[in-house]
């Protein structure tokens, strides 16, 4: 039928799911909506007001998949880009601010969720960000319901909100 056309606030970098948006303005703030077992990861640098966002949806990439995927859909190999595109841009990892968010269990039925997406993106987030020494500032993880993430690149400030309320995590 043709292309949807997507409304976008002027100052506002969307981010969608298996992506991942690098930026340098101080007048934008970047966002991703509906992160429920994907994780979302913020990396902020206060000094040269630069940063990114990631939305990752599985743990880990397959090495048949990784070469025809995004790598911004996996944990293992979204979290080192963004990381490399911050600096880039003139992060230094001494300065950066770190949070995550997301990892929810998005099936709650009688047998549970079978597959545990949620907890094993955390998990690989965990265990990535620690093997490389990365301080992570605030984490807002697991749980059951959806969250939007966003990253103000005029202060810093990291917010997430769920259905019932908004929290800021920087």
């Amino acid at each position: 039928m043709g292309a949807t056309l997507q409304k976008v606030e002027r100052g506002k970098l969307v981010v969608g799911v298996g992506d991942l948006k690098l930026c340098g303005d101080s007048g934008q703030r970047i966002v991703t909506f509906a992160l429920g077992s994907c994780i979302g990861v913020t990396v902020y640098d206060p000094t040269r007001r630069v940063g990114g966002l990631l939305h990752a949806m599985l743990p880990r990439a397959e090495a048949a998949l990784h070469e025809k995927a995004n790598p911004a859909m996996f944990v293992d190999l979204g979290i080192p880009d963004l990381f490399r595109g911050c600096y880039e841009l003139g992060a230094t990892k001494e300065d950066l601010i770190v949070c995550v968010a997301g990892g929810a269990s998005r099936m709650q039925t009688s047998g549970g969720d079978m597959f545990k997406i949620g907890e094993r993106n955390v998990e690989m987030a965990r265990e990535l960000l620690a093997v490389n020494n990365v301080i992570v500032h605030a984490w807002d993880v697991g749980g059951t319901g959806a969250r939007t993430l966003t990253l103000d690149l005029a202060d810093g400030a990291v917010r997430v909100r769920t259905a019932l309320d908004e929290t800021r995590l920087t």
